[in-house]
């Protein structure tokens, strides 16, 4: 899956970066390369949290914002 991220830099330096279609799901990093890394894994780890508690019975529900390339 692809998703649009927003990375923002920084005036004090470093950048953050935030996905407009999974709220909340934000990371930031003192290098381009890094943020985006770290947004990655911040996206996997927002995917599993709703996995989870929806297998605990739990309702979620995701606005996703997908945009193809």
């Amino acid at each position: 899956m692809r998703y649009l991220v927003r990375l923002i830099p920084e005036e004090e330096g470093g950048y953050s970066v935030l996905v407009p279609g999974l709220p909340g799901c934000v990371s930031q990093g003192e290098t381009r390369d890094e943020a985006l890394a770290n947004i990655r894994e911040a996206i996997g780890d927002y995917l599993t949290a709703i996995e989870e508690s929806m297998e605990e019975g739990e309702s979620a529900s995701v606005t996703v914002d997908v945009r193809v390339a």
